[in-house]
């Protein structure tokens, strides 16, 4: 007797529906891309200097942007594994994971009455606030897509230059704003393998006899 097979009931079929995870990658990435120009803002408008936790903090807010810049990226060719996939959230999720038990260390330095806080308030929260509530509301958002990879992850993606435009526009957004992290962190250290526990000015300039 000849064995027969049948396709998987929660086989994915092409649709809106099964594109929604690469758009939302390209949300997820702009997102936290987002939140790293919101710090550079602070820094060089209000010359509020980052401390190292703020800085590792930024780190592993642009793991996260990676992590769903590579979903995009492999989308972008019009076919996507379920490897791919699980490959980008997976480092979007120990990044976020890891992101968000540093701004918690942040926050727990400062827990005590009377305590300031490092640097100035946004919105009545200080950034690492912000910044711990962002990550575990990602925490969430990356289980929730999980959840529902089945219906929202098709292997096959137009080819149209939509789509490619749109990734291409989120990659070249990430990858300006990690040159500029990188640049911003180098004149904040100097010449210097550590950065200071409370940065006063921008080392490098002060090395380099620019600035007293």
């Amino acid at each position: 007797m000849a064995a027969t097979t049948s396709a998987p009931a929660d086989t994915i079929r092409p649709g809106l529906l099964g594109r929604l995870q690469f758009w939302f990658a390209c949300f997820f990435a702009v997102g936290w891309t987002g939140v790293v120009c919101g710090g550079l803002g602070v820094q060089f408008i209000s010359w509020d200097y980052p401390c190292p936790l703020c800085m590792v903090q930024r780190m592993f807010m642009l793991l996260a942007a990676l992590g769903a810049a590579w979903i995009v990226r492999r989308g972008m060719s019009g076919t996507i594994t379920g490897r791919d996939y699980m490959m980008g959230w997976g480092m979007a999720l120990v990044a976020v994971m890891a992101g968000g038990f540093t701004s918690w260390r942040q926050t727990m330095l400062h827990i005590l009455p009377g305590d300031k806080g490092y640097g100035s308030p946004v919105l009545g929260l200080h950034m690492y606030v912000w910044a711990w509530i962002l990550f575990m509301a990602s925490v969430v958002a990356v289980g929730i897509v999980l959840t529902f990879a089945h219906l929202t992850s098709d292997t096959e993606l137009p080819t149209s230059p939509l789509y490619r435009t749109a990734g291409l526009a989120v990659l070249g957004f990430v990858g300006l704003v990690i040159a500029v992290n990188l640049v911003a962190v180098f004149f904040l250290e100097g010449f210097h393998w550590f950065l200071p526990d409370d940065p006063s000015r921008y080392q490098f300039f002060h090395d380099v006899g620019i600035t007293d």
